[in-house]
């Protein structure tokens, strides 16, 4: 099979080269060429988690991010935030998130816990 580390940039343009050939191939998992795939694009994904890594977002964000996503209405926030004002002046900086409200927002919305307790 002989795959190597990817340890440099020309390394990386290489992988996604064969990893792109691989693609439209589109072998069978347990081929010869979807085994070499699947090794392939793992080692491009490690190295890319170490070289290009994405930041987590901030927390206020996230929380707005997840009420359009879901069509959520600051009504619907009472439930993980408190009352109204409360729930407005969380999304306008104005109120950190308590624990309490990390917790529920984790659990109700699914939002990572270590993307609010970021904030």
């Amino acid at each position: 099979m002989n795959i190597r580390p990817i340890r440099s940039e020309a390394d990386y343009q290489a992988a996604l080269k064969e990893i792109s050939v691989l693609v439209e191939m589109d072998p069978a998992l347990d081929s010869p060429e979807g085994e070499r795939l699947d090794i392939l694009a793992t080692l491009a994904q490690s190295y890319e988690a170490k070289h290009f890594p994405i930041d987590l977002p901030d927390p206020i964000e996230a929380i707005k991010f997840r009420m359009e996503q879901g069509g959520l209405t600051v009504a619907d926030m009472q439930v993980y935030l408190g009352k109204r004002n409360r729930v407005y002046e969380v999304l306008n900086r104005k109120r950190p998130l308590s624990l309490a409200m990390i917790r529920r927002l984790h659990e109700g919305l699914h939002i990572p816990a270590e993307v609010l307790i970021r904030g």
